[in-house]
């Protein structure tokens, strides 16, 4: 009794490689989006995978007689149609002018919509076909619900490790044409008759798709990508390369390469040199960094930088570096009487840098006064002693080095710093004002949270602003600045051209007078930037700020403290008013455009989520006069996981970017883990078909009581296991994803048990695929606005929903043949033994108390 069960294992095979390749290939398409274009705008693969799924899953429901039918046929020439559609999508997709900064432009922005609606019009086939090629696999075995599901997810886990894993070796531009492999690679394993034409069609579709993607025009960064220019300069060299998931790093040789920092206009008359020629460093073609050229390094500039100021006020300081920058900013410090320095650096790639060398770039020199730390800037500066440091100096490129370092200036974060610094030392803080004086602000908000955490009752004595033209440095400290303090940096700040935008004390009026910069602030009423004359809008409200007043800015941008349970830097929009972002977009900042984007995203999604839920308006009678059951539970039941699952994944991957201090990492692990035990978990689920409620009870419990540990004990279990190593920190973020993901593996099979094998098993599928379109904009939203906990907080209704509409009873077993007896393309028919009198049988054995489907 053995045979038959494994041949329908076998069977299962290529739903398992089908699922690796899409989601490898899903994979590849982000991260082409992020290194040719704008990683925010990676989000419309998300929406155009799900879509899809949703798609074919209405399709499959509408047509489910004639798609059993010919069920077999269609399992096996699926997988070659998929091939040739992603070959053709992906090179459609890359030759896509699509230009996002034009969407800000009033003339342009209507191309720009219609290369929009391109990407769905490229990609949409291919998702569409892999959807109805899953739901195909679910209607022919609807009796193995739970091992069908269970294939699908361990098979994208897999895909998701496999794409990762490519990263390392193979070019972003390549990671797609690779993975068309494993598609057609799975007719190998169909059964049945149709399977060598099968392999025919898969083959010449796998040449042909190959022979378009290497013979067409061959994908490129955009012309609109800090690396463009640079790169295709006269003489400009690429001298070295790395390729990672965390992503695609070019070091660049060219002469427009040199530090980037911000120097006095009067470095001349000061008799300072200039910064120096450097390397260009690009990770997903944007800047990063500077790294050095061959000889020691240079930084004769400093003492006419912005950030040189903390330096006179507390000369010969212990420093806490958050941010090396290529490591001139420690020949700064050091060049400005730095006694002695704990450097961190969060970006792995430039950390190897300092401690390897790049290339021809070398490594940093070893100096008895430095010191490298491990992790990132919060984990460097809880663990210090308290009362450590006279500076902790945050650097400008800090923020945009690595996605996971917005943490290192979230209220938590300031608050590790204040709690480091020797009575009278300084944070300082450095803020681009280039784009909006608002984030300077933000920024304030931060460090008036964090000082109230530490007692002060009047934070506005305790923080100094200095700015030039396009950057703005904050001093705070956790004692009250001084009156020589104050002075000493009004005759830095005089002597350099730079502004003080705030002191204790200060008469901002009086001081309007006296500015070298001019710095207007962002009117949303006109949406220009205007000025009447000299103007700081910093000055304008900081006092309110500190004093956590209302202000002029507060009425157009969020002025709020971020928390690691808020972290986003660059979200100052306020979404619920977006008739008038809309008709502002040309003075938004490219950042803040990726909300605008999962805005626009959610509205779609919502419009397909809602066509699916009616889909069940379209049915008819099915063969034979039987009427389809009328339900209502699935329409509450299947859009409850698809959310509930996507907040979950969100939350554990955000928390666990913080945890390793890299996202890439992080979405690997989180990923993988997640489709793996949520796999294992649905093949459980097909031994519990006959008790369905104790069931979905069991993996409610394990959810809840696993969301309420994470609410309760998260953060503070992840502070105090901060200085473990990296392998033991991302051993942990699996062991925690593996409980609630085996749990999450249950309710979505069991469901599909309950609905049994009629129209209503594909339209499940479907609602799963349309509400998870909508759970990814909605779940970034909600983070950036409310905060993750709540992700957490809904999904717990969420899931608690579910159970409560789920069924008590398990179907009642079909008197009639689930299939027809005379079907002639049997999938095992051309297996040797005999053949099984049912569809993918399993011995009773295996399924003791498993009922038919109703």
């Amino acid at each position: 009794m053995t045979a038959p069960a494994d041949r329908s294992r076998a069977a299962l095979i290529p739903l398992f490689l089908i699922a690796l390749g899409v989601v490898g290939i899903e994979n590849a398409l982000t991260r082409y989006f992020a290194v040719a274009k704008w990683s925010e705008y990676g989000y419309w693969i998300i929406s155009i995978v799900l879509a899809g799924f949703a798609l074919s899953g209405v399709v499959v429901a509408l047509l489910r007689d004639t798609v059993q039918r010919h069920g077999v046929l269609l399992r096996a020439i699926l997988p070659g149609a998929m091939t040739l559609a992603a070959a053709l999508g992906y090179q459609w997709v890359t030759q896509n002018p699509f230009n996002p900064l034009q969407l800000q432009n009033p003339t342009t922005w209507p191309d720009q919509v219609r290369n929009i609606g391109l990407y769905y019009a490229a990609l949409l086939p291919f998702f569409f076909l892999a959807g109805l090629y899953i739901s195909l696999i679910f209607v022919l075995n609807p009796r193995e619900i739970g091992r069908v599901y269970g294939y699908d997810l361990i098979g994208a886990g897999v895909g998701s490790a496999v794409a990762l894993g490519l990263m390392f070796v193979v070019h972003p531009f390549l990671l797609a044409p690779v993975l068309l492999i494993p598609l057609a690679l799975s007719t190998l394993f169909q059964p049945g008759r149709f399977r060598w034409l099968g392999v025919g069609l898969a083959g010449a579709a796998l040449v042909a798709g190959e022979a378009i993607l290497f013979l067409g025009a061959p994908p490129a960064f955009s012309e609109f990508k800090a690396i463009y220019a640079p790169l295709n300069t006269p003489g400009a060299a690429v001298v070295a390369e790395i390729r990672q998931p965390r992503g695609h790093y070019l070091l660049l040789d060219d002469f427009t390469e040199r530090v980037d920092v911000d120097v006095s206009n009067n470095a001349g008359m000061m008799g300072v040199a200039g910064p120096p020629k450097t390397y260009g460093l690009y990770r997903d073609g944007n800047r990063i960094a500077s790294l050095p050229m061959a000889g020691p390094l240079q930084a004769t500039y400093a003492s006419s930088a912005l950030s040189a100021a903390p330096y006179a006020l507390r000369p010969g300081a212990d420093v806490l570096l958050v941010g090396l920058s290529g490591g001139y900013r420690v020949a700064e410090a050091l060049t400005l009487g730095a006694a002695h320095i704990d450097g961190v650096e969060s970006e792995p790639v430039l950390r190897d840098a300092l401690m390897r060398g790049l290339g021809p770039s070398p490594a940093l020199a070893r100096d008895p006064r430095v010191r490298l730390l491990e992790g990132g800037p919060i984990n460097a500066a809880w663990r210090a002693d308290r009362g450590r440091y006279d500076i902790v100096d945050v650097s400008a490129d800090f923020v945009d080095a690595a996605p996971a370092n917005v943490t290192g200036v979230t209220v938590e974060a300031m608050e590790a710093y204040l709690a480091a610094l020797k009575p009278g030392g300084a944070v300082s803080i450095s803020v681009s004002i280039r784009d909006f004086p608002v984030y300077a602000l933000r920024v304030l908000a931060n460090a008036r949270q964090a000082l109230l955490e530490q007692g002060v009752g009047d934070p506005s004595t305790h923080v100094m602003v200095y700015r030039s033209a396009w950057n703005a440095r904050i001093l705070i400290s956790p004692t009250p600045w001084s009156a020589a303090d104050v002075a000493a940096l009004q005759a830095f700040c005089a002597a350099r051209s730079f502004d003080v935008s705030w002191h204790p004390g200060m008469d901002v009026a009086a001081a309007r007078a006296r500015l070298f910069n001019d710095l207007p602030g962002v009117s949303f009423e006109s949406g220009e930037m205007t000025s009447n004359g000299p103007d700081d809008a910093i000055a304008n409200e900081v006092a309110a700020v500190l004093a956590g007043r209302a202000s002029p800015s507060s009425e157009a941008f969020h002025i709020r403290p971020a928390t690691l349970d808020r972290p986003a830097f660059y979200a100052s929009l306020r979404l619920e008013h977006p008739g008038t972002l809309i008709r502002r977009l040309e003075v938004l900042p490219q950042a803040e455009i990726g909300a605008l984007v999962n805005l626009a995203v959610l509205a779609q999604a919502v419009v397909i989520a809602l066509l699916v839920l009616a889909t069940p308006a379209l049915f008819r009678r099915r063969s034979g006069g039987v009427k389809e059951p009328k339900r209502l539970w699935p329409a509450f039941y299947f859009p409850a996981l698809g959310l509930g699952f996507l907040f979950i994944e969100i939350l554990l991957i955000d928390r666990a970017a913080f945890y390793l201090n890299d996202y890439s990492s992080a979405f690997a692990i989180v990923l993988t883990s997640m489709l793996i035990f949520s796999g294992l978990g649905s093949m459980i689920a097909g031994r519990c078909a006959a008790m369905p409620k104790a069931a979905s009870a069991i993996a409610l419990i394990v959810v809840l009581a696993w969301i309420g540990a994470m609410l309760i004990g998260a953060e503070d279990f992840m502070m105090r296991t901060l200085d473990q190593s990296w392998a033991i920190r991302a051993g942990l973020v699996a062991l925690a994803a593996a409980p609630v993901s085996l749990a999450l593996g249950l309710p979505f099979p069991l469901g599909l048990i309950q609905v049994g094998n009629g129209r209503a098993l594909p339209w499940a599928w479907g609602l799963n695929g349309a509400f998870s379109v909508v759970a990814t904009p909605l779940a970034n939203l909600m983070s950036r606005d409310i905060g993750f906990s709540s992700l957490l907080i809904v999904a717990a209704g969420l899931y608690a929903l579910a159970f409560l509409v789920l069924p008590v009873a398990a179907p009642r077993a079909r008197t009639a043949p689930l299939f027809e007896p005379a079907l002639p393309d049997d999938p095992f028919a051309d297996l040797p033994g005999p053949a099984p009198a049912r569809l993918d049988p399993f011995p009773d054995a295996d399924r003791p108390s498993q009922p038919s489907p109703a």
